[in-house]
């Protein structure tokens, strides 16, 4: 039911200044994300309810850019339910920079098209609730005409009882190339097999002709529920928004991988007060064509998995940018933390998280982890170097370089090299080492972990009262990286500590010496939105709802902890940017 609730000033301070957020009411998934060489325009869109800021009335919102900094945002719905195939809602989907008969500037979106309510992977699944149809448009994308033919797709394969079926997704696979002429352009639709796996459905596309889809089997098949360790999460029961993402490193090594958000976590107490889904990857082995004895085979096996966002990111949709080739990734950061009834002060709900990019990291002449043997951490690809030493895959997770452009260098700061000592009590004075004044703004830290240290990392003030801190941290023995949230102003609101398992590596040098990486923290902040990076491997985004007296940052310092005698750690170096936005 659409919420008509008049906004207050005090929650529209937690709207953000530099993610995207819908003009009114309600976002959720990213979709339509693609660039267009011929206007040099990247296209975004997301689900939107324009009615009211509860999820319904499921439409396409759309926003343009040149450069992923500066955007566009159109004041109305660019799709939306009005046909009777889709009279439910249009649905997440992807983009695609042709015309369906190749005709020249023209683009093309592949969406669910939903006819049906209720979906949930708990409930029987109804076939042609959801079906797959096409819109084109002539004019950059400002207006959008559905094919007459549609839905192209009308349902799940008959032989098949699916827990879910959306989220249309094409990349390139050569996956029959034994074939001559075989097409290596596949779709990949998102749900589950019931009773058995969550998995994508793979098709085969006409690249002349995207109308013309051809079922060729489930892409994988892990089992319900199946957690290879805290390094990987729960692969769940269904997955929404699988995205298919080979990957190349600078040395031509390629690995194949998904991005899904996960639906059906048994380990209810790792999502608190959340929704148990989790936004996850995998990288899968795929199989030859004599592995596969009938069309319920699956194309592919599972390799090693990890956990894309360890907060409250979810529905991470992705696109290969041409201009920087990099895989572009952008997630749905939820209103889930805030009562309905706060939220409905507000006449917006739901942000767009900063772009992504997604790689494969290689890491040669690793010898170890902090504590964890390295085949106990599931998230990573090891192969064996020397007796010694391995060389360690996975994926990698950075903030778009394109980022730096919403800095202003007058505003910057830095902090040399610091021995640090132990963060005081709530009561103690805050020594400040970073005077950020706003509640926009990244810091980029270094630092040099001891094997005494027990905890290390920085914390942030916010107005002038000691209590109000949050503090980003990682603690070695449990190689467990920490984000501790200020207490609440108002105990319905969230704000229970985020976590995730983070491990340092120790590397091995020609001539035998052995050093460890250093911990290096990544850190944005916008109004009520934080996103974390660290070492580029782990990712933790958050909510931070405070008052407008503790909005601006008030101080940021830098800590350790340790055993006495030595110092538990040393900051390199440390810079800030104090007041991001693309209007300097």
């Amino acid at each position: 039911m659409d919420q008509k609730v008049p906004h207050s000033d005090d929650a529209q301070q937690w709207r953000p200044s530099y993610h995207i957020t819908a003009p009114r009411g309600w976002l959720n998934d990213p979709c339509g994300l693609g660039y267009d060489s011929a206007t040099g325009l990247y296209h975004l869109s997301f689900q939107w309810n324009p009615k009211g800021n509860d999820w319904g009335n499921i439409s396409w919102g759309c926003c343009v850019s040149t450069d992923l900094l500066t955007w566009k945002i159109f004041p109305e719905p660019c799709l939306e339910p009005s046909t009777e195939y889709d009279r439910c809602g249009v649905f997440t989907g992807c983009l695609q920079p042709t015309a369906v008969n190749g005709a020249p500037n023209a683009l093309t979106v592949v969406y669910t098209s939903v006819g049906h309510l209720l979906i949930h992977y708990t409930l029987p699944y109804v076939p042609g609730s959801e079906s797959v149809s096409l819109a084109t448009s002539q004019d950059q994308g400002k207006t959008w005409q559905r094919l007459d033919c549609n839905p192209v797709l009308l349902r799940p394969p008959t032989t098949l009882t699916v827990t879910g079926w959306r989220d249309p997704f094409i990349g390139r696979w050569q996956i029959m190339p034994e074939q001559p002429g075989a097409s290596d352009l596949c779709g990949f639709i998102s749900g589950g097999i019931t009773g058995k796996t969550p998995t994508a459905f793979a098709y085969s596309i006409n690249p002349h002709d995207l109308r013309q889809w051809t079922y060729l089997g489930p892409l994988v098949h892990v089992g319900l529920n199946f957690r290879p360790s805290r390094w990987s999460g729960d692969l769940e029961v269904n997955w929404e928004v699988v995205n298919w993402v080979p990957m190349t490193d600078d040395e031509s090594t390629t690995r194949y991988f998904i991005l899904m958000g996960a639906e059906g976590c048994l380990v209810s107490g790792k999502y608190g007060k959340r929704i148990p889904r989790a936004q996850l990857w995998m990288s899968i082995k795929p199989c030859s064509r004599a592995q596969q004895h009938s069309a319920t085979d699956a194309l592919s096996t599972y390799a090693f998995s990890g956990i894309f966002d360890h907060g409250c990111c979810y529905a991470a949709n992705s696109f290969w940018d041409p201009i920087t080739a990099q895989h572009i990734v952008y997630c749905w950061i939820t209103e889930e933390d805030l009562p309905d009834d706060l939220r409905h002060q507000q006449d917006w709900s739901g942000i767009l998280s900063i772009p992504r990019v997604a790689k494969l990291t290689t890491l040669h002449h690793v010898r170890r982890a902090r504590h964890s043997e390295l085949s106990a951490i599931t998230s990573i690809e090891t192969q064996r170097e020397t007796k010694h030493t391995s060389t360690v895959r996975t994926l990698g997770i950075r903030p778009d370089p394109r980022l730096e452009g919403l800095r202003n260098e007058k505003n910057r700061i830095h902090v040399d090299s610091l021995t640090l000592e132990k963060h005081g009590d709530y009561t103690s004075p805050f020594d400040t080492h970073l005077s950020l004044m706003t509640s926009r703004w990244e810091v980029h830290a270094e630092f040099s972990v001891s094997t005494q240290c027990s905890a290390v990392g920085l914390e942030i003030q916010h107005g002038g009262n000691a209590q109000h801190r949050t503090i980003l941290f990682w603690e070695p023995s449990s190689e467990t990286f920490t984000i501790q949230r200020p207490p609440p102003h108002d105990s319905r609101i969230n704000h229970d500590p985020e976590s995730a398992p983070h491990t340092l590596f120790t590397f091995e040098t020609l001539s035998g010496e052995q050093g460890e990486e250093t911990l290096r923290i990544h850190a944005f902040w916008d109004t009520s939105v934080l996103e974390v990076f660290v070492n580029e491997r782990t990712v933790i985004s958050t909510r931070i709802y405070i008052l407008p007296d503790q909005a601006r940052c008030s101080g940021l310092r830098f800590f350790a902890e340790g055993e006495t005698g030595s110092p538990p750690a040393v900051l390199l170096q440390a810079d800030g940017w104090d007041g991001l936005g693309v209007s300097q």
